[in-house]
């Protein structure tokens, strides 16, 4: 290859491109579908060699992010077989959960740790396919160890990724039933209000309670030390 070395700098020669190899570039590119020499030639004004162009025009883009490529006699432009990770396509398709699956979700967040038999006791139905392993799938959803009773059924639980998706900080900020009768959501008059609250859920609204009853065992002692010294000052006064 000749190199023109002026002012320090290297210059290659340029490769030229002729208009009927452009032509023949643009009318590969611009179809949708790979075409053979003849479909080519019969968009061409000119009568040309268009084979010899194409095997110029293959070597040109071999290097290159797109290559011209000849399968079964017909010629298209593919994306670089050395590239084509980057041109890889994630696509995300959202799903709605079954009536089943919401329903069991609902369960074991209120009853956790539960088995399957006691969902399905509690739904009065027996399960569908894959139902607790879409939910498992979703990560929602976790084996949490197994009940001591016979047979050791294992006994699920919700996990963080489903606080997290439904933005809730522990389990005990779900809605009562109180809450959800307020809302409209339950018939609060029909609906076994010791299904709601069990489990995990139960244990964290009863620790909340606890500490609400030690701050107000503290207010107490506060108030009666307050009382006392007062009354050490004065002890007349009433």
């Amino acid at each position: 290859m000749n190199k023109i070395k002026k002012n320090n700098i290297v210059k290659f020669p340029e490769t030229k491109i002729t208009d009927q190899e452009r032509e023949v570039e643009a009318i590969i590119f611009a179809s949708s579908i790979p075409l053979d020499i003849e479909s080519i030639e019969n968009k061409i004004s000119k009568k040309i060699n268009v084979e010899k162009i194409l095997q110029k025009l293959k070597n040109f883009y071999s290097n290159r992010g797109i290559n011209l490529v000849c399968i079964s006699n017909k010629w298209s432009f593919r994306t670089s077989d050395k590239l084509s990770y980057l041109l890889s396509k994630q696509k995300t398709i959202e799903k709605k959960l079954s009536k089943a699956a919401i329903e069991t979700l609902s369960i074991i967040v209120y009853h956790q740790p539960v088995t399957r038999a006691e969902i399905e006791d509690i739904r009065g139905v027996a399960f569908g396919t894959n139902t607790l392993e879409i939910l498992m799938e979703l990560n929602w959803v976790k084996p949490g160890g197994r009940k001591d009773i016979p047979g050791k059924p294992i006994q699920y639980v919700t996990t963080d990724d489903f606080l997290s998706h439904f933005n809730l900080q522990k389990l005990s900020d779900l809605p009562t039933v109180d809450e959800l009768g307020a809302a409209g959501l339950i018939d609060t008059t029909s609906v076994e209000r010791s299904i709601f609250g069990t489990g995990k859920f139960y244990k964290e609204k009863q620790d909340e309670k606890k500490e609400d009853i030690y701050s107000n065992i503290d207010e107490m002692l506060q108030d009666t030390l307050a009382s006392d010294e007062n009354f050490e000052k004065d002890p007349l006064k009433k």
